[in-house]
């Protein structure tokens, strides 16, 4: 009897099951055909609908957007504008002579508060360091403390040698640091009735990376275009800085008077820096400009990542004597990671060779 009450249980179960569909052998290969090739489409959904990284757009760079340019040298404009290309940056070329400003592409760039100055602060600094009798042109500075390896200002220059400023640095310590860079005219618009000009910055007190850090890469400094420019303009001519002068009219330009900022006491100084200069871009950092023996281009690379901003910087200030005119051009380019002080060395270049040194700027001017 039990037997029979458990088989009765199970049909009864067996009511309430849905019949199963019979499946033949050529159905289950259909079924795993399906499968197989619903397996693809599904993943390709699933792939499809998954978000895709994003990809990075270069937007097109006009750095002459918004520029003024009645009163400039179209000549030199023209050779600077084709210089810099598309690329994020500005040039601005001047009279060393006169302080007059020739052109400055991408002004609003240009006359910010400035930039990290990276290896370009080596110019203020061994003018300091000369000024203050604390080596010559021919001192060796031990660049390791065993003093296996020493260098003298030239190659220092040339080759941009962080040790060797350092070592400068910390020679003339921060206040006279501070001094001299005030003198010679950094922290301060560089620019006459020039009210879109920031002036740069200079710290109040030491770096937290040290005086060292501050000589050889600028930490703790914001240097504008036109400071350095007015500076080097001083170095090409002899020791006047100039106060830069950017005419609104072609009238304005004709009419232009030189005015005298003050006389820096650099002359003596000069003697020995400018080789140094011209090492850079005969074998050193600055070899993209282009050395010419006969035409030389005097100039001071600048690379490093400006802590504010965050963006790659690529310096190079530089002047060149062409006919009766001492032209100073500086570049600074930011943003990409490519740009250093040799790119823009390469692009001053580009501006020299496109005056043709002595001809077209010279013969624009007289």
């Amino acid at each position: 009897m039990a037997k029979f009450r458990i088989l009765n249980w199970l049909l009864a179960l067996a009511a309430f099951v849905p019949a199963l569909p019979a499946v033949t052998p050529t159905a289950k290969k259909s079924v795993a055909k399906t499968a197989t090739k619903a397996a693809p489409k599904t993943a390709a959904k699933k792939q499809a609908s998954a978000p895709k990284a994003a990809v990075p757009v270069r937007r097109h760079v006009d750095p002459t957007e918004g520029d003024v340019t009645e009163g400039e040298d179209f000549t030199v404009r023209q050779a600077a504008v084709e210089a810099l290309g598309n690329r994020e940056g500005t040039i601005v070329v001047t009279e060393a002579d006169s302080g007059r400003i020739l052109t400055v592409v991408n002004q609003k760039l240009a006359f910010k508060s400035g930039f990290q100055p990276c290896s370009t602060v080596k110019i203020p600094v061994a003018l300091a360091a000369l000024s203050e009798s604390l080596v010559d042109r021919d001192t060796q500075i031990r660049l390791t403390p065993r003093g296996y390896l020493k260098m003298a200002m030239t190659q220092a220059i040339a080759t941009s040698n962080n040790d060797y400023f350092a070592r400068l640095g910390e020679k003339l310590g921060f206040e006279r640091v501070s001094r001299y860079a005030r003198m010679y005219g950094l922290g301060e618009k560089a620019a006459m009735d020039l009210p879109e000009e920031q002036p740069g910055i200079l710290p109040a007190e030491k770096p937290k990376e040290g005086v060292g850090m501050m000589t050889s890469f600028g930490s703790g400094i914001s240097l504008t275009p036109l400071e350095f420019a007015s500076l080097l303009g001083a170095v090409a001519n002899g020791g006047t800085l100039y106060y830069l002068q950017y005419p609104k009219t072609q009238q304005e330009a004709e009419a232009m008077i030189p005015r005298v900022k003050r006389q820096l006491d650099i002359e003596n100084q000069i003697s020995s820096v400018r080789p140094g200069m011209m090492g850079a871009v005969e074998y050193g950092t600055a070899k993209r400009a282009g050395f010419d023996p006969n035409e030389p281009i005097y100039g001071k690379t600048g690379t490093c990542t400006d802590p504010a901003t965050w963006k790659h910087l690529g310096w190079f200030g530089s002047f060149s004597q062409m006919g009766d005119h001492k032209l100073v051009v500086v570049v600074l380019l930011t943003g990409s990671k490519t740009f250093s002080g040799p790119v823009a060395s390469g692009v001053a270049g580009e501006v020299y060779k496109s005056l043709g040194v002595q001809n077209s700027f010279a013969l624009a001017l007289d």
